[in-house]
Order: structure tokens, then sequence, then C-alpha cells
């Protein structure tokens, strides 16, 4: 089985702070991308009405995704839970303990992969 871990964690934009949301992913974009090879998928999405964001994530490993957080927490946390209020979150495959106490505190769900393959 793959080491690969992803999620999708849905998001209600916070009254306000739209104005905020394209600079702010556009700058958490651009980090990731510069800075995290192991982050292999690294998307975001808008609903019609602009009031929902949700964000699809695969990374390599438990070590990718602990290299992620990382930054996130040193450069982008507060401005990312001042634009936005987790509404589900769910994470898909092999987490280990320190990812799952890392992700806690944002409502995680976790499910392990049981079959199938990756190309």
């Amino acid at each position: 089985m793959s080491d690969i871990i992803e999620w999708v964690l849905e998001m209600a934009i916070n009254p306000g702070q739209m104005p905020n949301v394209q600079p702010l992913l556009d700058e958490m974009v651009a980090a990731t991308k510069a800075d995290e090879p192991g982050a292999l998928h690294y998307e975001y999405y808008l609903n019609a009405d602009r009031t929902r964001c949700t964000v699809l994530e695969r990374y390599a490993d438990n070590a990718a995704i602990m290299v992620h957080l990382g930054n996130f927490g040193a450069k982008f946390a507060e401005r990312f839970l001042a634009a936005f209020t987790p509404v589900r979150f769910t994470v898909y495959g092999p987490a280990d303990a320190t990812v799952r106490g890392a992700l806690a505190g944002f409502g995680a769900t976790h499910q392990d992969r049981i079959a199938g393959f990756s190309r």
C-alpha cells in the first residue's frame, strides 16, 4: 500500500472575510509549491455563492504533512482561521498518531485505505 495521505477540508468563509480569501490562498499556494516537495496536490475550490471553500490536499507521507503543518502554523494559521471555519475535514490514508494529533484540533476524521491503486 501507498504512504500517500490526502484530505478534503470543507470550510465556511467567515463573514466579511471574502476580500481576504484570494490573496491569502495565492500566498499559501505559492509557498507550498515552492517549499514543500512532499505536497503532491494542493487545490482550492469556491462554491457559486462564495460562502464555502474546499481544499483538496495530497502528501507523499506523514513527514510531508508535518512539514506542511509547520509552515502553515508559522506563516498562515492566524489569517486562515480568521477567514475560514472548518465544516468537514476527512483524512484518507495511513496518517500516523503524530499527524492525527496535529489535525485533531480541526475536527479531522480519518478513513483507512482498504483497497485500490494510484497511478
